[in-house]
């Protein structure tokens, strides 16, 4: 039995989840591709580019409506590539599940017995045998999506739960543009490049790198507070590489 409060308050929603009706309404409505990896990989990326320069030209001694202009033209540049590499990667993964899907459906057809026997193996791996193994096996086999599906999963170990390739792309490219423009704003609207206006712009950028991290790390059910500061150090630590070279380039 549950020896806290929270525990049988936790206790309860879980069983409330799992009635039947609940299991029907949720099964009836299927799984939808998540984009939040794609928000995550542009968000850092933006931000890490965006800042990259600023502290680059910061160290080189760059006007601020230098650094402006060239955050601007990378963030277009580097977050559309970044969309296009992201579109490319995901239809890619659809067109390999296609291929799988047609080649399991041919096999099926000329050889059933064969896949079967796939399927018995692969259960019979999982622990179950004897009438139950069967059982399993003829339910399985006796719709032919349900069996090519089956084969998809444990087979292949591949997921039929493919994002849409072009939500993928514009999910990148518009995190990218939006967290890589935050830490050009304090340049835009003071004109200047002084000390007080970088380190306006690395808190802008700090801030941008916390709440990604911590929005990833709220979806993957850990710390908050220490998967941002983890970001938040990675980021800011590719600034630093930046910022040195640009110190080295204006000597």
């Amino acid at each position: 039995m549950p020896s806290t409060r929270v525990s049988r308050a936790r206790l309860a929603n879980l069983q409330t989840q799992h009635r039947p009706t609940a299991i029907a309404r949720r099964l009836s409505n299927g799984r939808s591709p998540v984009y939040l990896g794609d928000v995550v990989l542009g968000s850092i990326d933006g931000c890490i580019t965006s800042f990259a320069i600023i502290s680059a030209a910061h160290g080189a001694g760059l006007s601020a409506t230098l650094v402006v202009v060239l955050g601007l033209a990378n963030i277009i540049a580097d977050g559309f590539s970044m969309a296009v590499s992201n579109y490319q990667n995901v239809q890619a993964d659809s067109d390999v599940l296609e291929r799988l899907r047609r080649e399991e459906a041919e096999h099926i057809a000329l050889v059933p017995d064969g896949e079967r026997e796939e399927l018995r193996q692969i259960y019979a791996a999982k622990g179950l045998s004897g009438e139950a193994l069967e059982q399993l096996v003829e339910a399985i086999s006796s719709d032919v999506q349900t069996w090519i599906t089956t084969m998809l999963h444990e087979e292949h170990k591949v997921s039929t739960l493919v994002a849409n390739p072009l939500r993928a792309a514009l999910s990148t490219f518009a995190a990218f543009v939006v967290f890589g423009t935050l830490p050009l704003l304090p340049f835009a609207l003071f004109g200047s490049l002084d000390r007080m206006v970088y380190w306006l712009s690395a808190a802008v950028a700090a801030v941008c790198f916390f709440i990604v991290g911590a929005i990833k790390a709220c979806a993957a059910g850990r710390s908050t507070f220490a998967g941002g500061l983890r970001v938040m150090a990675i980021g800011l630590m590719a600034a630093s590489l930046a910022l040195a070279v640009g110190t080295l380039a204006s000597h």
